[in-house]
């Protein structure tokens, strides 16, 4: 297995349920997840990573060109790792921040806006979710390293 990638982008939201826009840089709170986006808070989904290559299979398979960084309303959006493949509880060092991969996938909720705009979401399967350990900045081009 892959045990570096890159951060193609960093996305955030002020609402729930609606695609997230990336932004030059974003700070990690432990416990509490990205400053300042709707979804912080405590818990096993602090922080959500989608892969770039996860985006591009599901543009190949439904032939959707509107596929941009932010729209599975991921935090960010990484290249180079397989990331559902990455067992929980592996520990993963991203930009500046210390991290645990805590949850893979989850479940939409009824009127995902997501699946409304897209038609299918990848997040179930392929997103993961991440608590933080310790505190830092991320943007994109930073390295992200698989640490167990």
């Amino acid at each position: 297995m892959n045990k570096q990638g890159k951060v193609i982008a960093v996305n955030t939201s002020k609402e729930k349920g609606v695609v997230k826009t990336p932004v030059e840089s974003i700070r990690l709170i432990v416990d509490a997840g990205v400053e300042g986006d709707a979804h912080a808070a405590p818990g096993n989904r602090q922080v959500s990573l989608l892969a770039q290559e996860s985006v591009d299979r599901m543009k190949e398979r439904t032939g959707a060109d509107n596929l941009c960084v932010g729209i599975f309303a991921e935090n960010i959006t990484t290249e180079g790792l397989e990331l559902f493949s990455i067992p929980i509880g592996t520990r993963i060092k991203i930009g500046e921040a210390l991290t645990e991969l805590s949850q893979i996938g989850k479940e939409c909720h009824v009127g995902c806006a997501i699946m409304q705009q897209v038609g299918q979401c990848i997040m179930p399967k392929e997103g993961v979710f991440v608590r933080v350990l310790e505190p830092g900045v991320v943007k994109a081009g930073d390295i992200i390293e698989i640490l167990d």
